[in-house]
């Protein structure tokens, strides 16, 4: 009976083989191989690094990490995450966080509630903000980074500066 070969078949190896009857119930086997190849972990996200000349004179180099939903103090807020280094070498997180509150009250105030992408944009001028202060410095060894708040006091201010 012949055996039909694939040519892509390696020397003394059999990938499938058919019978010479290629009836409706014809059987195919396909030979399984270990493959010799570790699955590749899951690559990390692409980040985009941004620079910033801040006020101070210090070129900040940050990328945004992440951004979610907390509570501190019992009260909700928005919290962003960016990763920031301010000598190219060292790089440490730094967190914005905007009070639901002012959110809220700003709401009540124009009749809509601010988008996700409005409140990021207010994070992010946030952000600008703390690097213009010099506010922003990599934490002490066994100490916690710095933090800045939005907040009643200063969204106003934020989204002027967006022209919202």
């Amino acid at each position: 009976m012949p055996v039909l070969r694939s040519e892509l078949e390696p020397e003394g190896g059999t990938l499938f083989h058919c019978g010479t009857a290629l009836a409706a119930n014809s059987c195919v086997d396909f030979h399984h191989r270990a493959s010799n190849n570790p699955a590749m972990p899951r690559p990390d996200a692409v980040r985009r690094v941004k620079s910033y000349s801040a006020a101070d004179g210090y070129v900040y180099q940050y990328y945004f990490f992440e951004g979610k939903r907390s509570q501190r103090g019992g009260s909700p807020e928005g919290e962003f995450t960016y990763v920031v280094s301010a000598d190219r070498r060292a790089a440490f997180p730094f967190k914005i966080f905007v009070k639901q509150s002012a959110l809220n009250a700003w709401a009540k105030q124009n009749g809509r509630p601010l988008s996700s992408s409005e409140e990021y944009a207010v994070a992010k001028m946030r952000l600008f903000q703390a690097f213009d202060e010099g506010s922003v410095q990599a934490p002490l060894e066994g100490q916690q980074a710095r933090e800045v708040v939005v907040d009643e006091s200063n969204l106003e201010e934020l989204l002027g500066q967006l022209g919202i």
